[in-house]
Formats: C-alpha cells, sequence, structure tokens
C-alpha cells in the first residue's frame, strides 16, 4: 500500500489549490481515502474523506462548501479541491488510506482509522 501526495504550494486567500493523492497496492474505490492536515503547533485533522463504493463523502465543517473531494479510478488518484482558501487552510496535508473489507460503511474522519500516510504536501496561504 503507497499513497504519496503533490499539488501543493504557496498561494493567496481566495484562491483556488488542487491536490493529488497517487495511490497504489490496494483496490481504490473500496478502500477510504482520507485528506488530513497539520497547521504549526496544532493537531493533525481530518479534512475530508471518500469511500466510493459505499458513495460515502465526508468533510470537516470548516472547509464544507470550499474543498470538494474526487477520485479517478483510471488514474488511481484521488483528489482535494480547494477553493476560497483561508490563511487558516495553511497546513501540511496528508492522504491516508484505510482498507476497507466490509461492503456499506462509510469512510469517517478519524485519523485513527488509517494506518497508511503519504508524507504530506505543504500548503501555504498567505498575502
Amino acid at each position: 500500500v503507497h499513497v504519496a501526495e503533490s499539488g501543493g504550494g504557496l498561494v493567496q486567500p481566495g484562491d483556488s489549490l488542487r491536490l493529488s493523492c497517487a495511490a497504489s497496492g490496494f483496490a481504490l474505490e473500496d478502500s477510504a481515502i482520507g485528506w488530513f492536515r497539520q497547521a504549526p503547533g496544532k493537531e493533525r485533522e481530518g479534512v475530508s474523506c471518500m469511500r466510493l463504493s459505499a458513495d460515502s463523502t465526508d468533510y470537516a465543517e470548516s472547509v464544507k462548501g470550499r474543498f470538494t473531494i474526487s477520485m479517478d479510478n483510471a488514474k488511481n488518484t484521488v483528489y482535494l479541491q480547494m477553493n476560497s482558501l483561508k490563511s487558516d487552510d495553511a497546513a501540511v496535508y496528508y492522504c491516508a488510506v484505510r482498507i476497507m473489507t466490509v461492503s456499506g460503511i462509510g469512510c469517517g474522519l478519524g485519523q485513527q482509522w488509517y494506518p497508511y500516510w503519504g508524507q504530506g504536501t505543504q500548503v501555504t496561504v498567505s498575502a
């Protein structure tokens, strides 16, 4: 199981950015993929997750309406489209995998359920 994030960078408040999570070694559509972030001095928090086979997505309240998670099965890639970025969104963003075998269960934003993590990609929001 391997995931690798990309797409981070420096943007201004109000800008958009799309993060990518390239996945390999597992069935992407049956697994839960989560996006998490950690800002300096803060605990890591769940941002969004998706489990395609369960038609499940979830978002943290702080990003609802601004961030969108999506999946391209053909490319084994999960995306996090981030619009209207704020300074509070600045953090290292991680994608993580939760291998799931039971059908019908949603993804969940609890990071304790995700054993496989990427190295992270930095998002900086500054004027």
